[in-house]
């Protein structure tokens, strides 16, 4: 987990119990406001709880007298929960209530996490990943093939729709049911509006759900980003950036390219490479185009240690849009 998460999720917790101990209080000072016998009788139980867990502490009581003082309670909050019930509140009105009632809002149950941490970490890396709004309709319950035409494209070995059945079929099958156990990169190549960005939104939303952190950025983000970072010692950027569990880098080839963005850019694609952290890069530039564009180091990496997708159709963007106009 990236340095900073588990003390975020702790600090949640720490205030659900917080915020849920002031209101237990309010409670009880409109019960005992309204009906100071029920406080009382609430007082009675944790003075006789009190007492028996020191019994049983010290063991300087026999096994019946212990029996006795549970049975006791057991009437006691009975008898509460009745009183409560027949003014109309509900019979918990003056206990703890939790979130979750497994964990008991500490996030841990022993020493395992409970499955609400996960869930709280999925929300923090949703917030993280800027991509709440964006995968909440891009996603694969969404996705559309017919969009993607049956009929061959020039020399292209499928069709535009038989091509995207084989990525989406190695994606659902082999890459995200393995996403934890492997280090493949992916490399989305083709023209625009052929359906790279709208996948790489898809593949976020399922990482994301799985409970994994994504971070998505467009190049030019992406070398703001790491201007930010060598100028300004942004060191939790510069963490999530290398130690996300997915780094997704749309458009590459639209940024500003100079010695700076070439140089930040080999060294990110690097470090992650050598550290088995995943990459999805998409581009609209051609493998040759690629070799053109960037400095040896770059294209050698993309091309040599990336998964190459291929991705080509008809503009999907433009089909979609005059669809939606006529």
């Amino acid at each position: 987990m990236i340095k900073g998460y588990q003390t975020e999720i702790l600090k949640i917790y720490d205030k659900l119990r917080e915020d849920e101990a002031r209101n237990l209080k309010f409670r009880k000072e409109e019960i005992s406001k309204k009906y100071p016998e029920i406080i009382e009788l609430d007082n009675k139980i944790q003075r006789l709880s009190l007492k028996m867990a020191v019994s049983i502490l010290k063991s300087k009581d026999s096994e019946k007298t212990i029996d006795d003082y549970k049975e006791n309670i057991t009437d006691l909050r009975i008898k509460k929960c009745e009183m409560l019930v027949e003014r109309g509140y509900d019979p918990e009105y003056l206990n703890l209530r939790y979130q979750c009632n497994k964990c008991k809002d500490t996030g841990f149950i022993g020493n395992i996490k409970c499955t609400c941490y996960k869930q709280r970490l999925i929300k923090l890396y949703y917030k993280n990943s800027e991509l709440e709004n964006t995968t909440s309709y891009n996603n694969f319950d969404n996705f559309d093939l017919n969009l993607f035409s049956s009929h061959k494209l020039g020399d292209e070995k499928y069709s535009p729709k038989k091509n995207m059945e084989n990525n989406l079929e190695y994606i659902l099958k082999d890459y995200l049911p393995s996403f934890s156990e492997i280090s493949t990169n992916l490399l989305f190549f083709g023209n625009p509006g052929s359906g790279k960005t709208y996948l790489s939104y898809c593949i976020a939303k399922a990482v994301l759900d799985m409970g994994f952190l994504v971070i998505y950025k467009t190049s030019d983000e992406l070398i703001k980003n790491l201007r930010e970072i060598r100028f300004n010692n942004d060191s939790g950027l510069e963490s999530l950036l290398l130690e996300c569990d997915l780094l997704i880098i749309d458009d590459l080839g639209a940024e500003h390219l100079n010695e700076f963005s070439v140089t930040e850019l080999f060294n990110i694609i690097n470090k992650r490479i050598l550290a088995n952290k995943k990459m999805l890069i998409s581009t609209n530039l051609t493998l040759p185009g690629i070799t053109k564009q960037y400095s040896e180091r770059i294209a050698s990496r993309l091309i040599g240690e990336f998964k190459l997708c291929k991705f080509y159709s008809e503009d999907i963007r433009i089909k979609k849009n005059l669809e939606k106009n006529r």
